[in-house]
């Protein structure tokens, strides 16, 4: 137990990375909440079609991470080493790969918008109008089409200061983006202040808005502060990255972007396999995911925590020191994720009062956000192993750990559940969780064999 518990110093450099992103992630997702909440007010064809749409966006944000991680993976281990022009190589491969995949999706969302949001909107149309959610949808896609290209930018910048451990610059340019978020949606959706009440296209108008001013105070403030950021110092220059470097982000790399992809379209299809249930369902999981996101900030912040204090000891080659970091933030991770789902465990009945819809979808909402709340530890302890044995670079490990899992466990078993058995649909929700338990020993497994403990930069 000894080895699990860390001292007062310890805890002290892990809340100090992930408190501050604990607060940006909360405030970000709080204000989702808020957001939603503003949607579900409107309708629930209205909350069905943004819901939909948000579940692709998902897959776009998702790839994004896992192309910025990737090279990431190298930038901890540089920063570790107090390599800064290694650094600016990663930054920059993150800053061209982030323009080609915002080009690239928007061409797909664009072309295929009818098709992709018609995907869900299976059942027997028990709650509103399809063609209403479809409409709704399409409306919404189209303006947030214009926040890609910003939100690859912004993320670029934020995830190479993490890297180096600093934290509270994204944050204060998250909050700041937000909270404008926030307010403009109060004004755009319900039309204040003498603007007109644009529904769905003022919630999509006012994101957009937001993630160009998080873009440029995260970009301004990171080229005024050269001290503190000496990468960013003639960063733009010239686009030269070693071909050595770009081989070995590709090869370390690429398994990582091909991960966070097929494992967001993995949710993505997971949702489509509980929406063949009604869009009930799908309105109920919306309200669910919804405060679900506010409590997971806790294992990504402990997530992203792992990725930097582990990658920075094996980039300076503190093998066992990073091996006692890893079984502690392991063991912390997972504790903490008992006492938040407890906490959301309580909240359960309350918070799908909160939305103007039907009494069958509230009751949905309230029996997934308790299974949410039941399963939430074992998220944690397998975000934890996932961050850990990717610090090292053993991103093939992760790929089957995490994609691969989902595409060959979670999708087949909620599809025969969904569409072959009579199991209620929060069961099914249950079951397709709660194997999660089977990632949390091979994680636990791999992480104790030290099969990632190596420096991968030079």
């Amino acid at each position: 137990m000894r080895r699990l518990i860390g001292n007062k110093k310890f805890y002290k450099t892990v809340l100090a990375l992930a408190i501050p992103i604990m607060i940006q992630n909360g405030i970000t997702n709080l204000l989702s909440l808020a957001d939603n909440i503003m949607i579900g007010q409107v309708g629930t064809e209205q909350m069905s079609g943004v819901a939909i749409v948000n579940q692709l966006m998902l897959v776009f944000n998702v790839t994004i991470f896992g192309v910025i991680s990737g090279a990431g993976i190298f930038g901890a281990q540089f920063w570790g080493e107090k390599n800064h022009e290694g650094v600016r190589y990663t930054f920059r491969f993150k800053v061209m790969a982030g323009i080609i995949m915002s080009i690239l999706g928007i061409s797909i969302f664009w072309g295929f918008r009818t098709q992709l949001i018609s995907f869900y909107l299976n059942g027997s149309g028990d709650v509103g109008s399809i063609d209403e959610t479809l409409r709704f949808g399409k409306e919404y896609l189209f303006i947030m089409l214009f926040g890609l290209l910003p939100y690859a930018i912004s993320q670029t910048y934020a995830s190479t200061m993490r890297e180096g451990g600093k934290t509270l610059p994204p944050m204060v340019s998250a909050i700041i983006a937000v909270l404008l978020n926030c307010g403009l949606n109060y004004i755009l959706i319900f039309g204040k202040l003498g603007m007109p009440e644009l529904g769905v296209r003022g919630a999509a108008l006012a994101t957009v808005i937001s993630r160009f001013v998080e873009c440029g105070i995260i970009t301004v403030w990171t080229h005024r502060s050269h001290e503190k950021n000496p990468f960013i110092e003639q960063a733009y220059r010239s686009l030269h990255i070693p071909r050595k470097l770009i081989g070995h982000i590709f090869v370390k790399g690429a398994p990582l972007i091909v991960n966070e992809f097929m494992w967001s379209a993995g949710m993505a299809m997971l949702m489509q396999c509980y929406s063949v249930r009604g869009l009930s369902v799908v309105a109920g999981m919306n309200i669910s995911n919804t405060i679900n996101n506010v409590f997971t900030i806790v294992f990504i912040a402990l997530g992203n925590s792992v990725a930097i204090i582990v990658g920075q000891q094996l980039g300076a080659a503190q093998f066992e020191k990073a091996k006692d970091s890893a079984y502690k933030l392991m063991f912390f991770s997972f504790m903490s994720c008992i006492l938040v789902g407890a906490v959301m465990a309580v909240v359960a009945p309350f918070f799908p009062e909160l939305y103007n819809t039907s009494t069958q979808i509230k009751e949905l909402a309230k029996k997934f956000i308790v299974v949410a709340a039941i399963c939430m530890p074992l998220q944690g302890l397998t975000h934890s192993t996932y961050f850990t044995l990717r610090s090292g670079g053993k991103t093939i490990i992760t790929f089957i750990f995490d994609s691969v899992f989902v595409w060959t466990i979670n999708i087949p078993l909620a599809y025969c559940l969904t569409r072959y058995t009579t199991i209620s649909i929060v069961m099914v929700y249950f079951i397709c969780q709660a194997i999660e338990a089977v990632k949390c020993v091979i994680g636990s497994f791999l992480v104790r064999k030290g099969v990632w403990i190596q420096k991968i930069v030079e």
